[in-house]
């Protein structure tokens, strides 16, 4: 049987199985400086005995609102161990989900990363009523920092931080993580410490790496996934490298030479861009070259029993002349690339495969500690699936195909809400809200989400994301959101790529290119050439699910304008409000 295991117990693992890891490095004045696993252990004791100072009891919540960093994690350990709760906050969210997540959790003490977070919670504070102390990781003028943490507690002994680490069961709830909310309020989804080691567990039997191996991180811990992944780099002994920042991870990559990361599909389709863009640099045969490699790649399939004979021997080839090159610039060592978080295009798997990149895209959601299944080297990859469920976790589909989940990895349920807990979790299994389908009886395929269907006027079922996959696999295309309900047909919202449409318009009218952006965007040819790219993409789809008269959106959907979770997912209902006045103006001016 194994043995049960609280989240703070892989540091002491680390020390007794690999006592000379560097368990973190990070950069430093321009170098790469090791943090060992007892150097860690020691900062997080100081911030423990300084929370035992301030008077944080087992069970009581506190705050965490912080990039991806080492203080990070030294924060979670030390609030962890002593039987607190961390409150794992985005750091990119509106002032109103602050004040609401500060209120149900009932926050008393919270630490933030930066000068402004802090200036913005202390802003909040009147209509925070619990909240008492603010710290802040960053040293600046007038600010309470978070070394005075461990002043507080320089007088605690080391007893008293240990005898709060024997009173905590596996069977405790460790953390609260809310739920980004694309619509109402978050849920503050409660999870145990043997909720995340069951993942951990299960993620540990499908990792192709080993102890002393080096992970390579940059997106934020307080996103379910990336934190469970660090857990298990913690488990297997891998070096967790941070990245220096989103701009440098190219740099990062080459110093690093990861074997293993992390992504969401919006960086891993960033990635592709670039080298496209770099691609299209090239002229006469180079530049013949490379497109015909990239449309080899596109139509990779890594199942090779389904690849014929000549299109391997062009395969080859594709890789020696460009491909390779491709897995080289991302340091030339990575076994495993984990995608998840939301669906990526399959023309973008087929050809980082091709070029020898291992993307293994999976499935999770925050109630499922969050890993529920991934495709993977021992089971192999079928494009377009999730993959399998991971060990320890069950799958079925309901009659409307609804995924259900059961397995230790399934959430405590929701904090402070019964009502909401027994409408998700019903015997044992956790209804995702996710519809899906089988391939090869053990791969799992994602439809839609179960709330995203909708009917048109004439009683048919329109799904969105698959349509919109579809349509962002144009290079002309950046973003697109199917809409349409109880009308006549579905449209969608089309975010353009702009550098794309110029680089395009630069041979087939030059004029265009000297506009402004929005003047640009509404020219007829613009407009023709992206109504031409819709009607590729409609071409796989039945009549009444075809978008028709898209509306053409010139600003990019993001965190920071309110129409994406900071998961990088659609906040449909904040995106049609915002485009309203367009949607109707669709909608009305269609005849009878």
């Amino acid at each position: 049987m194994e043995q049960k295991l609280r989240i703070f117990d892989l540091i002491d693992r680390q020390l007794e199985l690999y006592p000379n890891l560097a368990m973190f490095s990070s950069k430093t004045k321009g170098d790469w400086k090791a943090l060992t696993t007892t150097e860690f252990l020691n900062q997080v004791n100081t911030i423990s005995k300084g929370l035992i100072e301030l008077g944080v009891k087992p069970n009581e919540k506190v705050g965490l609102i912080a990039e991806s960093g080492i203080q990070w994690h030294i924060v979670d350990f030390a609030i962890q161990q002593i039987g607190a709760v961390v409150v794992a906050i985005y750091p990119n969210i509106t002032d109103a989900d602050y004040q609401y997540i500060f209120n149900d959790a009932e926050i008393r003490v919270a630490i933030v990363s930066t000068k402004s977070l802090y200036q913005r919670i202390v802003n909040l504070k009147d209509s925070i009523y619990t909240l008492k102390y603010i710290f802040c990781i960053e040293e600046h003028d007038q600010i309470r920092n978070w070394s005075e943490i461990v002043q507080i507690g320089r007088h605690i002994e080391d007893i008293e931080v240990q005898k709060l680490k024997d009173q905590v069961r596996s069977t405790d709830l460790v953390t609260l993580i809310y739920t980004s909310g694309t619509t109402g309020k978050p849920k503050g989804v409660m999870l145990s410490h043997d909720n995340i080691v069951a993942n951990v567990r299960s993620a540990t039997e499908i990792t192709p790496c080993k102890a002393y191996d080096r992970g390579l991180t940059f997106l934020p811990p307080c996103h379910a996934y990336e934190r469970m992944v660090i857990y298990t780099y913690f488990y297997l002994g891998i070096t967790v490298y941070i990245a220096e920042s989103f701009d440098k991870i190219g740099q990062n990559l080459m110093e690093i030479r990861p074997n293993i990361m992390t992504a969401v599909p919006r960086i891993l389709e960033k990635v592709y861009e670039k080298i496209i863009k770099k691609g299209h640099e090239l002229n006469g045969i180079k530049r013949k070259i490379f497109d015909w490699a990239v449309s080899v790649g596109e139509k990779y399939d890594p199942v090779s029993e389904k690849r014929s004979f000549v299109y391997d021997l062009k395969l080859n080839l594709a890789r020696k002349l460009v491909l390779n090159k491709w897995y080289e610039g991302l340091g030339g060592t990575l076994q495993t690339v984990a995608s998840g978080s939301a669906s990526l295009q399959s023309k973008l798997i087929r050809v980082f495969l091709a070029a020898g990149i291992p993307i293994y895209e999976g499935y999770g959601m925050t109630e499922a500690s969050p890993l529920i299944s991934v495709n993977h080297y021992l089971k192999g990859i079928r494009v377009g699936t999730v993959g399998p469920a991971v060990k320890d976790v069950e799958i079925k589909l309901a009659s409307d195909g609804e995924i259900l989940v059961k397995g230790p990895n399934v959430m405590m349920g929701y904090y402070k809400n019964p009502e909401e807990t027994s409408k998700t979790i019903i015997d044992g299994w956790l209804y995702t809200g996710d519809i899906g389908t089988w391939e090869d009886d053990i791969f799992l395929k994602i439809i839609d989400r179960k709330k995203e269907l909708f009917k048109i006027s004439g009683g048919k079922y329109v799904t969105p994301q698959p349509i919109e996959k579809k349509l962002v696999e144009s290079k002309f295309i950046e973003q697109a959101m199917v809409v349409g309900e109880g009308m006549k047909f579905a449209s969608a919202f089309i975010v353009p790529d702009y550098g794309h449409l110029v680089d395009w318009f630069k041979s087939e009218d030059p004029s265009l290119v000297q506009l402004s952006k929005i003047d640009f965007l509404k020219e007829d040819k613009v407009i023709k050439k992206i109504n031409q790219e819709v009607r590729i993409a409609n071409q796989h789809f039945g009549n009444w699910e075809q978008i028709k008269r898209p509306i053409i959106i010139a600003e990019e959907f993001t965190i920071d304008g309110g129409e994406l979770t900071p998961t990088l997912k659609l906040k449909r209902k904040m995106i049609l409000q915002k485009y309203k006045y367009e949607y109707d103006q669709l909608y009305q001016s269609v005849v009878d």
